[in-house]
């Protein structure tokens, strides 16, 4: 396969698929002199709604070989992602987020979201609130250190990170990701906001993860939650999620095309 790509202004990289609406390939984005190969990394919504079709076209036409599966325990049990479609891909579950004192993630989750509905809490200041935690709590540092860690054995085809949305725990994972690989910062936000013109109603939310789209306050809060705990995101990168000069140096050689 060619790494010549021509990204679309427009499209953000989506792949054309029916039961997946936030699906993209980060294929084309500048990072240094290059750009980001394309059918390598690819950022999702949970897998559960995918067609046959759509499985198999990110089996047979962008190859993948690995997801990761960044939601918490009980979501990722009652949204299994369907990996007997992927025969190839290995799975591999790192959840960020988890409810306090080991209690049930989805009651907390379910909780929250009754407070939202009720008004008691606004959303710009619950999501503001928990990207923070993603980047600086347990379990969330366990996750992304986790991402970077299977990117960097990954030899042949493509990952897929999800969460349930693909907003917020994708969002900020594709962010760290981008970042790493040398892609500028007002694009690396472009990506994360590009979210808000591809996600699709569904009915429903399915959990707290699925209210509303993404603002760049979120991330920014992350950002300066960083920049106060670690001194700048590069350095979070190096200390906190193990990625330093060499680590970046291997992911640019795998990820990027001149």
């Amino acid at each position: 396969m060619t790494d010549t790509i021509e990204p679309s202004p427009t499209s953000h990289g989506k792949i054309a698929l029916e039961g997946l609406h936030n699906t993209r390939d980060l294929g084309g984005l500048p990072a240094g002199s290059g750009h980001v190969r394309p059918r390598r990394l690819l950022r999702s919504g949970m897998l559960a709604p995918a067609t046959a079709g759509d499985l198999a076209t990110l089996r047979d036409t962008y190859d993948v070989r690995l997801v990761v599966d960044l939601r918490t325990d009980e979501e990722a049990a009652r949204w299994p992602d369907p990996m007997e479609a992927l025969p190839e891909a290995r799975l591999v579950h790192l959840p960020v987020f988890r409810a306090p004192s080991g209690g049930d993630a989805q009651e907390a989750i379910r909780a929250l979201g009754e407070r939202l509905m009720s008004g008691e809490l606004d959303i710009a200041d619950l999501f503001s609130g928990l990207y923070p935690r993603f980047v600086l709590g347990e379990d969330g540092l366990a996750a992304y250190r986790g991402l970077f860690r299977e990117l960097l054995s990954l030899e042949e085809g493509a990952v897929l990170w999800h969460c349930s949305a693909g907003k917020d725990r994708c969002g900020m994972a594709s962010a760290l990701v981008e970042t790493a690989l040398g892609v500028p910062w007002d694009l690396v936000e472009k990506d994360y906001l590009a979210t808000n013109e591809l996600i699709e109603a569904k009915g429903a939310a399915q959990n707290m993860f699925d209210v509303g789209g993404v603002d760049a306050r979120y991330l920014h809060a992350a950002l300066d939650a960083v920049n106060e705990a670690y001194g700048s995101l590069d350095t979070y990168l190096a200390e906190a999620l193990g990625v330093d000069d060499d680590a970046r140096e291997e992911l640019r050689r795998k990820f990027i095309a001149a």
